[in-house]
């Protein structure tokens, strides 16, 4: 089951977070973009950056795959650039995959009927025209049976999903936070994560159907955490957008497990930040990356040591 495997990745790299590809332009060093015109002089200005994006996301990969359990490549980066740019999401992924590493799909798929299904079966499924990747996020809006081809797919073939639940950004109050019958909406949608999840439950305890929950929201997170004991939380929100360490360890269950932590641009644009800018040139982006992510699981571990929720 995917959740096994990804706590067994956090126990085995001590390490709750996980590292968000989303390249822009802006982030790629310059020797990159000049290496990739030369090598493709015919190439147009998709396909290079969409090469230049997978060349910096290697390089960021070859340098956190042994410290970090996952990665989370946002669909909307890649997709922005057409073909080019999906063939480097593939790309991306697979290579991810083929360093060890769970790939998280970030890509926020909710759709019904035959459309859901073959969402599902391009991100979830089993043949050799998949995405060949770990788990996806997935929009509740339309409702379960928008959603019981993806749960229907992590039982078949060991995938997981991350439901929408509480998301990180502000006015996710405009509609999550409405009630209905006595109940937010978002206390809705997580009632309705822990009763798809019920049968995919593995040696953990945890259930393959997770949920996203914003670290930019203490007080929801505590809530949510109750609601959902055995669900595994993708926290995003953490550093750029305000979430912090002690925000997010309010998403940890006692045992020190329910939770991955995303961070993106902290740690692979780290190398433009004054905290990295002076130890690392622009060329050493990738050990820049390295030390964020490493820096980052420590403000994260500290946080939860001092709750007493270690998982090792």
């Amino acid at each position: 089951m995917y959740t096994d495997r990804l706590i067994d990745k956090i126990i085995k790299c001590r390490n709750h977070t996980i590292v968000g590809l989303d390249p822009r332009l802006q982030y790629i060093p310059k020797h990159i973009t000049e290496g990739v015109k030369e090598s493709m002089p015919e190439g147009n200005g998709a396909s290079i950056t969409a090469e230049a994006f997978f060349r910096f996301n290697k390089e960021i990969i070859d340098n956190i795959y042994d410290i970090v359990p996952a990665v989370k490549p946002q669909i909307a980066f890649y997709e922005q650039y057409g073909a080019a740019g999906f063939e480097c999401f593939i790309r991306t992924c697979r290579y991810a995959k083929s360093k060890g590493l769970l790939v998280i799909g970030d890509v926020k798929r909710g759709d019904i009927g035959s459309t859901a299904e073959a969402y599902s079966d391009f991100y979830l499924g089993d043949n050799k025209e998949t995405a060949e990747i770990d788990c996806i996020t997935i929009n509740p809006y339309l409702g379960t049976d928008s959603m019981t081809p993806f749960v229907k797919n992590c039982d078949k073939n060991g995938k997981g999903i991350y439901v929408l639940v509480k998301t990180s950004n502000k006015s996710s109050k405009d509609i999550q936070d409405l009630e209905s019958g006595g109940k937010k909406i978002y206390e809705h949608v997580a009632e309705l994560v822990v009763r798809l999840g019920e049968g995919l439950t593995g040696k953990y305890g945890y259930s393959s159907v997770g949920a996203v929950v914003g670290a930019t929201f203490k007080n929801e997170g505590i809530r949510l955490r109750e609601l959902m004991k055995m669900v595994y939380f993708l926290v995003p929100g953490y550093g750029a957008q305000g979430g912090t360490a002690e925000d997010a360890a309010v998403c940890f269950n006692d045992d020190g497990l329910g939770a991955v932590i995303n961070s993106s641009r902290g740690i692979i644009a780290a190398y433009m930040n004054e905290a990295y800018r002076e130890r690392f040139s622009e060329r050493e982006f990738g050990q820049a990356a390295r030390e964020a992510a490493i820096a980052m699981s420590e403000d994260i571990n500290n946080e939860l040591a001092k709750t007493g929720k270690i998982a090792w």
